[in-house]
């Protein structure tokens, strides 16, 4: 771990550690080394640039969440000490909303929700960051749907002329890491997987996936086998039919006492000219951010998490459609 902290035994022990000294260690000042000063960071809702936002935000989540707990399930990698590394942490939350904040007044409704951050490393500061939060997971547990949270965001925000709009290519930001991963296997199975489904091939999941396989899917939902995997892909791609999908970012390892795992940060950008999950088409420019984490065992992709912003999708839909 050249130019690391010796405390640090490889990646995803620094990404591990320095979670929990922020989030539950409640050192938030560690931001000011564990983020560079001009980090560019990537979320559905926009990209911005620069360390303060971020120590803004995590303030305000805490005051809001003041009992989260972030639970590391994984972190997938690729690079090198020298060049610098790349990781898809994906961290399971509980937290209780106890406070009024972003989110509206506090519900004391406790919450279970993931989250995936792609973070490029360098020299023990994280300079470029894509992060993507599953808010539909969070707002259907507080009695709303992310449609009806769009729309409150969207009033919240000044209406639709002051509103924020979500990330696009265009409005995305460049920043330092402009690698595309690594060549594993494992990176280039579940970017197969993906792009034959994008391109209406979904037989590829009675092929590709276990039977038995265990799904984890935008607004918290849990399922399991094919046929809900099919569901949906099959609703998500019908909703955006001629979208471009594009991947984005791939990685697959090879670890002791791991499965074989891949992480894919992918794109669909294009029209809602579909009826599916995002219902009657609108004809709404949209761009979806999306991250698919998997494992494979000896038939085929036996575990699936697939994770979006749909309130971020949603308001688009609303900005551009009135």
């Amino acid at each position: 771990m050249q130019g690391f902290d010796e405390k640090y035994t490889d990646l995803p022990d620094y990404i591990l550690k320095c979670t929990t000294q922020i989030w539950e260690g409640r050192d938030i000042a560690a931001l000011h080394w564990h983020y560079a000063k001009n980090i560019v960071v990537h979320s559905p809702a926009g990209a911005w640039e620069g360390n303060d936002k971020g120590i803004i935000n995590t303030m305000a989540t805490l005051s809001e969440f003041p009992d989260r707990v972030l639970l590391g399930e994984d972190v997938i990698w690729s690079g090198n000490p020298e060049k610098g590394f790349l990781s898809s942490h994906r961290n399971l939350s509980t937290a209780t909303h106890s406070r009024d904040g972003v989110l509206g007044p506090a519900t004391g409704k406790k919450l279970t929700f993931r989250t995936i951050a792609n973070c490029h490393v360098i020299a023990n500061m994280v300079d470029d960051e894509w992060l993507i939060r599953d808010q539909g997971a969070i707002v259907r547990q507080l009695g709303q749907t992310p449609e009806t949270y769009a729309h409150a965001s969207i009033e919240a925000e000044g209406g639709p002329e002051k509103a924020t709009h979500p990330l696009t290519p265009e409005t995305d930001i460049i920043g330092p890491y402009t690698g595309r991963g690594n060549d594993n296997e494992w990176g280039v199975k579940l970017s197969d997987i993906l792009t034959r489904i994008m391109r209406a091939e979904f037989s590829v999941i009675g092929s590709d996936y276990d039977r038995a396989c265990h799904l984890e899917y935008p607004g918290g939902v849990t399922a399991y086998g094919r046929e809900a995997a099919d569901r949906f892909w099959l609703g998500l791609r019908s909703s955006f039919p001629s979208a471009q999908f594009g991947i984005e970012h791939q990685i697959g390892r090879d670890d002791s006492m791991m499965p074989p795992r891949a992480a894919v940060r992918w794109s669909l950008t294009g029209l809602h000219d579909g009826w599916g999950t995002f219902g009657r088409p609108s004809g709404a420019p949209v761009h979806v951010m999306g991250v698919t984490h998997a494992e494979f065992g000896p038939w085929g992709l036996r575990r699936e998490f697939t994770i979006f912003d749909e309130t971020v999708v949603w308001k688009q839909i609303v900005l551009a459609t009135g």
